[in-house]
């Protein structure tokens, strides 16, 4: 296992201190590479951004759950964590899902990442891992308010904060634990009562009889993930970066210990070029470890399968304002102007992002009917056959077994890693990003996060 606990010290970090600006690539157009393209621009680096896709954003970060979500910073490893994966093996809807691979070649990673799942089961690791994951949403909060103040992007933005409610009672008796647990390291969750509840959020009155309390954040806050992400890459071609869509990374070249440079194809011409550069970033999300496999480097980073669900408004005076989390399917909603955002539930198994099997229709069928029972009548929750216009979504959550991302530079010189974040990916992009160009500027992020790297 590569450790991931070494912090890099100023003396490692003197080598680019107090050298001009770096001309560097960075890997992936998601929310991670976008923004940590637009922080090392901001300190006068030359950057050039590849992606296979079109625009940015249209992978993982197209159509997340939509929340700035701190105070929700958990990790999925945890005590109670085993017996309900194994019992969820057996349904279609489960919350986490792990399908397993055949173990021989690409399966043995999955089957490595379950162990290592399995030793963050319980309450030390629980604790140490929200830790890691608090300090970077913090951090991560506050550059993305400094980003969005210093751009004035708009992205469907609500500061309302973030609501967690809970439809029996074990479950919200242990609520309390996790308010705790949270304003231990600063993040003020605290819990409310049904009633209370139901003034911060007025729309939850059709349901009000099944809900038996909550906890609520009102620091948090929601936003499309696309929008932002596009729009910043916007901002970033302003400021000169070189954006090269529609390229293919085909490999990561070393000479000696170093990564001197990285071939890509271009999928219009189909012409191949060697990129070289100062220095690497590689965010490309799930494919970020079977690239870094390429070059002796074999980082704990599996795909989980996430869904989400976007319906249009017809009943907006009954729409929900407040961000919010069904804790019994583990789904998060949002609001995104006109339209409503249900994301949620995690598959272990694999790289298929397709919609077309009967698992993943019998997923995506579980959001739709959970937004019609908590707010009956208020979305257009139709099927294309009905005349409705559903918009179903999957993408590849890249996940580490403790949930913590791998942030800094890799054992290959030249060769930085933004990469990790599971279902964290827009709380904790912002200031990945501007970690990463901080770190490869030479200075140390001003948060209590242990970076991976020597």
């Amino acid at each position: 296992m590569v450790s991931q606990s070494l912090v890099p010290s100023l003396l490692d970090l003197r080598q680019f201190s107090d050298t001009a600006a770096m001309k560097i690539t960075v890997l992936g157009a998601g929310i991670m590479g976008v923004s940590t393209a637009w922080h090392l621009a901001e300190r006068g680096h030359e950057v050039t951004v590849v992606d296979r896709q079109a625009d940015a954003a249209l992978e993982t970060s197209f159509a997340n759950a939509a929340q700035i979500s701190v105070s929700y910073c958990e990790p999925w490893a945890n005590k109670d964590a085993p017996w309900k994966a194994l019992k969820w093996m057996f349904s279609k809807e489960a919350p986490l899902l792990f399908r397993p691979q055949f173990p021989l070649g690409k399966g043995w990673h999955q089957y490595r990442w379950g162990l290592e799942f399995l030793a963050n089961c319980n309450d030390a690791a629980f604790e140490r891992n929200v830790q890691q994951l608090v300090a970077l949403g913090a951090y991560s909060h506050a550059a993305l308010k400094d980003v969005v103040a210093a751009t004035g992007i708009e992205y469907n933005r609500l500061e309302r904060g973030i609501a967690h409610f809970y439809v029996d009672q074990k479950s919200f008796d242990s609520a309390a634990g996790a308010a705790a647990l949270m304003a231990k390291y600063g993040v003020q969750r605290r819990v409310v009562s049904r009633d209370e509840l139901l003034k911060i959020e007025p729309a939850f009155q059709q349901y009000a009889s099944h809900i038996v309390g909550g906890t609520y954040t009102a620091s948090d806050e929601s936003g499309d993930a696309r929008e932002f992400t596009q729009q910043l890459a916007q901002r970033c071609a302003e400021r000169g970066v070189q954006f090269l869509w529609n390229h293919d990374v085909l490999s990561l070249n070393t000479q000696g210990d170093a990564l001197d440079s990285v071939s890509v194809r271009d999928r219009q011409t189909g012409t191949a070029s060697a990129l070289r550069s100062d220095q690497f970033v590689l965010s490309m999300g799930s494919y970020t470890a079977p690239l870094l496999r390429t070059v002796g480097i074999n980082l704990p980073i599996y795909p989980g399968k996430g869904y989400s669900a976007t319906f249009k408004i017809l009943k907006p005076e009954l729409a929900p304002h407040v961000s919010f989390i069904d804790d019994s399917v583990k789904c998060a909603i949002s609001r995104l102007g006109d339209h409503l955002r249900i994301a949620g539930t995690i598959e272990v198994g694999g790289y298929d992002t397709g919609l077309d099997s009967s698992l993943s229709r019998a997923r995506c069928e579980m959001l739709a009917r959970r937004v019609e029972t908590i707010f009956p009548g208020v979305c257009d929750t139709r099927r294309e056959t009905e005349g409705g216009n559903p918009q179903f979504w999957t993408g590849l959550r890249p996940a580490t077994p403790t949930n913590i991302p791998y942030i800094g530079q890799s054992r290959v010189r030249k060769l930085w890693v933004n990469a990790g974040h599971g279902t964290l990916g827009w709380t904790h992009g912002a200031g990945s990003g501007k970690a990463v160009a901080e770190l490869i500027s030479g200075s140390v992020p001003k948060m209590n996060f242990k970076f991976y790297g020597v």
